[in-house]
């Protein structure tokens, strides 16, 4: 009776081990955002990374994706970042779309979508478009 305990008990615990890494990259991409880190976000880029600006969208290398978002967030300071719904289609993709806020009141809405590719996830896009 105790190994069987001593079993759920060790399975429980591995299984919640593992859903919160695996929440972790999303975590951090709301968390770059929110205190306006592009470098952090960038841990998460694929070797491409399309990003939509105000209903434009271009692919960009890592390095230049960065930049591009670095100039955006510096333009557009995130005073506030609002959740509004987010998931997981499957258990190899995630999304968020949110609401950013900037000081001047300007509001973007947000879309991201993060793929598993081996064991980790990757920022596959951003879209950033002015309400």
């Amino acid at each position: 009776m105790k190994k069987l305990l001593l079993l759920v008990i060790s399975c429980t615990l591995f299984f919640f081990t593992v859903q919160a890494q695996s929440n972790r990259p999303m975590e951090d991409v709301v968390n770059a955002i929110k205190y306006n880190r592009s470098e952090d976000l960038s841990r998460y880029f694929d070797n491409i990374v399309p990003i939509t600006i105000n209903n434009n969208q271009t692919i960009y290398s890592r390095n230049q994706a960065e930049v591009v978002l670095k100039d955006f967030f510096d333009r557009n300071i995130p005073k506030e970042f609002l959740i509004m719904d987010n998931g997981s289609p499957n258990a190899s993709s995630k999304f968020i779309i949110g609401s950013l806020i900037t000081p001047s009141g300007i509001k973007y809405n947000v879309y991201i979508l993060m793929k598993q590719k081996d064991t980790n996830f990757y920022l596959q896009e951003i879209r950033l478009n002015k309400e």
